[in-house]
């Protein structure tokens, strides 16, 4: 199992980020992902996940600012983050649980950093 992000940076409060998770080593389309992040110093938080339907749930923390979405045809799922605040800085991990969409988490990617800072 491999999962790749990509698309974190520096963005100033208020503004938008598109994350990016290419899956490989599984079956992507049968496969419910969840984004999670972590501060250093704290335990990773889930933020987002969806089920291999497409129903899709967040954390009351980033509800109604960050919308998850996937494309099976391309193995990627996606984290929409738009009205960021400095509270959303963290490393962000495409994950994979062993049941449901919260941790403990069976498979992790390599992170990608997000920072929102003006």
């Amino acid at each position: 199992v491999q999962l790749v992000e990509s698309g974190g940076g520096l963005v100033q409060p208020g503004g938008s980020l598109r994350l990016s998770c290419v899956g490989s080593g599984f079956i992507f389309g049968a496969s419910a992902m969840s984004w999670a992040r972590q501060v250093p110093g704290k335990e990773l938080e889930w933020v987002c996940g969806i089920y291999s339907e497409g129903s899709r749930y967040c954390g009351d923390a980033v509800k109604g600012r960050f919308t998850i979405s996937r494309d099976d045809s391309m193995k990627t799922v996606y984290l929409q983050m738009d009205s960021l605040e400095p509270e959303d800085t963290a490393v962000y991990y495409c994950a994979i649980a062993d049941y449901g969409l919260r941790p403990p988490y069976d498979y992790l990617g390599q992170g990608t950093q997000v920072t929102v800072s003006s």
